[in-house]
């Protein structure tokens, strides 16, 4: 999953497989059918470990909205010293095979959806406690959301001055709050 997320599907070669894996490419494609497969594969635990690690950061919340601010700042915290694969795997993947590989794109494209869910589904259960104006549009917040965890995260691929990019969060952050209805705001 590593070296595809930080080279790519088409950059990463058969020899680049075989060293990561210590494998030989017989091995390789008896174990996995075909590099396709074996990417695939990787995507889908690429994607179940960051909707995991979403699902357990909301577990238990009782403010959804300070959890959702938490956690762009903790993205920005804990992938400060990440050197490898800043920039999310399926936003890549989508960039890397829309044009060439419509398999690999769609699966990079649903996942992408699903995760938009799970933002929807926790701007829905802030709507519900009264934390957020009814009439707002979960699944356009989860789009703008969803957008700007791909900001800080490319922001984070290029290399950003850490004071900058906590700045960066911290005005997404404000943005997020000043959505807070008025009888519930801190």
């Amino acid at each position: 999953m590593n070296l595809f997320w930080i080279k790519g599907y088409h950059a990463t070669s058969l020899k680049d497989l075989e060293s990561a894996l210590h494998m030989k490419p017989g091995s390789i494609y008896a174990a996995f059918s075909s590099k396709e497969a074996l990417y695939l594969a990787a995507l889908e635990r690429y994607f179940e470990m960051s909707r995991k690690g979403f699902a357990s950061h909301m577990q238990g919340a009782e403010s959804p909205l300070a959890a959702l601010s938490e956690y762009l700042l903790q993205l920005v915290r804990s992938r400060s010293e990440d050197h490898q694969g800043r920039a999310c795997m399926l936003v890549k993947t989508l960039i890397d095979t829309t044009a060439t590989d419509t398999d690999i794109a769609d699966r990079a494209n649903h996942y992408i959806e699903e995760i938009q869910a799970d933002f929807a589904a926790a701007f829905d259960r802030a709507k519900a406690i009264g934390e957020l104006p009814q009439e707002l549009d979960s699944r356009r917040l989860a789009r703008r959301y969803q957008s700007n965890i791909n900001a800080l995260r490319l922001e984070l691929h290029r290399g950003m001055e850490q004071a900058d990019l906590t700045a960066l969060a911290e005005d997404m952050v404000e943005d997020l709050e000043r959505l807070r209805v008025a009888s519930v705001k801190a």
